[in-house]
């Protein structure tokens, strides 16, 4: 049976790689990863001048283009012009995450009885799927029926692949409305148990890539609480709330106002959020951010149980980005719709586990506006 299985993901695939050139998207080579193989760009536009430019390695976003209070565009991801720093880059810019977005302590987990052991590649823990995670991957491409201009990605993740057990069949699609609204969203099957957990890892910065930190951004999460962490970033089990500490954002706040308060090695944010679900659907509108001086503003919405807040607090001036500007300590934030981190090993988190017969889904929409 498993080989059964295995061979009608395998026909999937396959017909999705015969479907690989979506014509109604507009696309440009950008580049061949180390192997010589062809990477390509794909860019959604809708009818108020925004666009979305995402390739095929990595499932990558790469651009994102919207307008700011006096119509003024501007890319609001931080990203390469070129696609050469992505295969060196270890920030995971705009990159799609699997298996298993954020971390797992020492790598462990169990599963149907199972004792898994997965790549270390961030101390002691492991970290975003692995050495080599989906965002570091060439994925297939197809043409997507909607009535807003969309992408899909799809890509096989063999049985053992970074250690994770089951053939699992996985797809991303992108989808830009012309209310100004950025859908991710995400689908995956297996053969074998298994755990998921997908996400987007974009770095936003709505004053524009590279202009300066996002440190005066205005920042609301509609989160009561949150997963505290030790030293190597690995949740302890508490679930604790927010007010009276740094981590509330419960009302509009500036993300550099007690930052260093935090605390870290290095010092920032880099925390699990509890979202709660709205009563009469399975999403939540989890986060919203303004810019100050450019009036950009950015609700995100998810059906995920949780969001990671991160400030960039790893990036030191060494990634040379977009129109040769150097994105240092706080150049960006991101906000990753997931599953807690090492939830695996967290009885009382929400569960990761896929199982035969299952289908994940998910989806987070990214909506733009200005103030």
């Amino acid at each position: 049976m498993p080989h059964l299985r295995l061979f009608l993901l395998s026909c999937f695939a396959c017909l999705i790689a015969l479907n690989s050139c979506p014509a109604a998207v507009p696309s440009q080579p950008f580049g061949k990863t180390a192997h010589g193989e062809p990477v390509t760009l794909y860019t959604l536009t809708n009818k108020n001048g925004m666009s979305v430019s995402v390739m095929d390695y990595g499932a990558t976003l790469v651009k994102l283009i919207v307008p700011d209070r006096h119509g003024k565009l501007a890319d609001v991801v931080l990203g390469f012009d070129h696609f050469a720093p992505y295969l060196t880059q270890t920030a995971h810019l705009g990159g799609t995450i699997g298996r298993y977005a954020n971390r797992i302590a020492k790598g462990q987990f169990m599963l149907s009885r199972t004792a898994c052991q997965l790549p270390l590649n961030d101390g002691p823990n492991s970290l975003h799927g692995g050495v080599r995670g989906f965002d570091l991957r060439l994925w297939k491409v197809q043409t997507v029926s909607s009535d807003s201009p969309a992408i899909r990605f799809s890509r096989l993740s063999r049985d053992g692949e970074e250690g994770y057990p089951g053939n699992l069949f996985v797809s991303v699609t992108y989808t830009l409305t012309d209310d100004n609204r950025l859908r991710i969203s995400y689908q995956a099957t297996t053969d074998k148990p298994t755990i998921v957990n997908l996400t987007n890892h974009s770095y936003f910065n709505l004053a524009g890539a590279g202009n300066g930190t996002i440190l005066n951004h205005l920042l609301t999460l509609h989160a009561k609480a949150f997963t505290p962490v030790d030293t190597e970033l690995i949740p302890t089990g508490e679930i604790k709330k927010v007010e009276g500490t740094p981590w509330n954002f419960l009302t509009p706040t500036e993300i550099g106002l007690h930052l260093k308060e935090v605390g870290g090695k290095p010092v920032g944010y880099d925390h699990n959020y509890i979202l709660k679900k709205d009563l009469f659907s399975n999403w939540s509108e989890a986060a919203d951010v303004e810019e100050p001086q450019s009036g950009r503003t950015m609700k995100v919405f998810t059906d995920q149980p949780g969001i990671q807040f991160y400030t960039g607090n790893f990036l030191d001036g060494s990634l040379v980005g977009k129109d040769g500007k150097r994105y240092r300590q706080y150049a960006g934030f991101c906000l990753e719709t997931q599953h807690y981190p090492d939830s695996p090993n967290h009885t009382d988190f929400p569960s990761t586990v896929l199982i035969p017969g299952q289908i994940f889904k998910s989806a987070t929409v990214y909506a733009f506006g200005v103030k």
